[in-house]
């Protein structure tokens, strides 16, 4: 079976990528990677997906940039006054799957000319996270539509939070990009929650 590069994005901040990042990274028993942390260096998001998986074969690479404040790259790396640029951020080498995620939406900066979007590559394959509030089918399509434009993969959407048929219904009707799942509203995520996902999971990502 082919190795491959799934790039984990969402519509916003805070939408669910980690918690969606543990479960594609169990389900694949796969490596995973964030390029740019952004605060929380003590409870790194790589941390939090190692704590929340079962397996014993995915590794966990350091990110290209870590960062002390809790802002948008560009913005924090000013901060903590060093430079991120594409060229300077390097793909770790895997003979497995690899799991990315991204930070914030794509269009976040990482400087004043380059954006999160510019660190797909063309073979990835991109899951976009969508949770439903106020503004979220705007944000959704938009990043749908950024993706299609860069001719980027779309490999599908997988909703997070409380279900919401209408919106949900709309997205898949106006963007033809697959569904993949939905992430309930769970009182917890811990090792077991995520592993029932990564079941359920499995199926449509191989």
């Amino acid at each position: 079976m082919k190795n491959n590069t799934y790039f984990i994005t969402g519509i916003s901040t805070e939408v669910g990528k980690t918690i969606v990042s543990a479960m594609v990274t169990e389900a694949l028993m796969a490596d995973y990677w964030k390029p740019v942390q952004a605060g929380e260096l003590e409870n790194p998001d790589s941390g939090k997906v190692k704590d929340l998986i079962s397996n014993s074969k995915s590794e966990f690479h350091k990110s290209a940039f870590e960062l002390t404040s809790p802002m948008s790259p560009h913005a924090a790396a000013q901060v903590d006054g060093v430079s991120i640029s594409l060229k300077s951020i390097h793909r770790p080498s895997t003979t497995n799957h690899l799991v990315i995620e991204g930070a914030g939406g794509l269009l976040v900066p990482i400087n004043d000319k380059e954006t999160m979007v510019d660190l797909i590559q063309p073979d990835d394959k991109v899951i976009l996270v969508s949770r439903h509030y106020l503004g979220s089918i705007n944000h959704t399509l938009l990043s749908i539509e950024l993706l299609k434009q860069r001719n980027l993969e779309v490999f599908g959407i997988i909703f997070s939070g409380s279900e919401h048929k209408s919106t949900e219904s709309v997205i898949a009707k106006m963007t033809g990009v697959p569904i993949l799942g939905r992430i309930d509203e769970e009182p917890y995520f811990d090792k077991n929650v995520v592993a029932e996902y990564a079941e359920i999971l499995t199926p449509v990502l191989i």
